[in-house]
């Protein structure tokens, strides 16, 4: 059986699994240790030498990065096809799927890293969440147009465009941010959320995040012993939503110093 090491409040691992479900595949999920805390090991450092959820192991191939397994999923089992047809219909959905994954979910993360590592506090708080808002709320406007004259993002069916995009939206919900009212996008995630796919990794997630499994990360970051790591578009999100010092004291409590050329000591 396939083995996906994950974590359920992760959206990358959403895709895959919300890919895998509508592909039939069976497979087993593994939580693996040491996320966050730089005591990951074992064959999940192997499959993923980053040691970032999803690596997926399917026999003796081990893959990582959630787009290189959704065309590794694509190529293994091409039916049902979860990319459309047309070469410029695929392009659509493949620039889709990355603005979800470097833009969007920077969003979400810097909300998750101020509401639940409590990263930010006062003004400074007050600034990022409104920022994230004024953030959320242009991308929703962005999607809207992508869903004009279709009924999916991938077209006539559910597909690879909408498994990109289902998961950073529930996050949005979550984080107080539901698409407006009588939009396309509402309709469209209240369908998306009704597929067995999607409702069963959404419901993992909603366990994992409940109050009785999720831990007080925030003290756990306070104590030294979750490490927050900033980088490529959640770094850039930060820095250019105003967060400059959330990431400088995050830095300074890991104990990493900064020479005057901004390389690490």
């Amino acid at each position: 059986m396939l083995k996906l090491y994950d974590h359920p409040l992760s959206p990358y691992a959403q895709k895959v699994k919300i890919a895998l479900r509508e592909k039939g595949q069976p497979f087993e999920t593994l939580m693996p240790g040491g996320l966050g805390a730089g005591g990951a090991q074992g064959e999940f450092i192997q499959a993923n030498p980053r040691a970032e959820v999803p690596a997926l192991v399917d026999g003796e191939v081990m893959i990582f990065d959630s787009t290189i397994i959704l065309e590794y999923l694509e190529d293994r089992w091409p039916t049902p096809a979860l990319l459309p047809g047309a070469p410029a219909e695929r392009a659509r959905v493949r620039m889709l799927e990355e603005a979800m994954d470097t833009h969007f979910e920077a969003i979400n993360w810097g909300l998750s890293e101020i509401r639940w590592f409590r990263r930010a506090e006062g003004e400074l708080e007050r600034t990022l969440l409104a920022r994230a808002a004024s953030q959320t709320r242009r991308w929703f406007g962005w999607l809207e147009g992508q869903l004009e004259g279709r009924t999916w993002f991938n077209g006539e069916a559910f597909g690879w465009g909408d498994l990109a995009v289902a998961p950073y939206l529930n996050g949005s919900v979550g984080h107080g941010f539901p698409p407006d009212k009588g939009s396309r996008l509402e309709d469209w995630l209240a369908r998306a959320n009704a597929r067995a796919s999607v409702a069963q990794t959404s419901a993992e997630a909603a366990a994992s995040a409940s109050a009785s499994t999720m831990p007080n990360v925030a003290e756990l970051v306070r104590q030294g012993l979750f490490k927050r790591e900033y980088r490529d578009h959640r770094l850039e999100w930060m820095i250019k939503s105003g967060g400059a010092q959330v990431v400088m004291d995050g830095l300074e409590r890991d104990n990493i110093r900064f020479s005057p050329d901004f390389g690490p000591r």
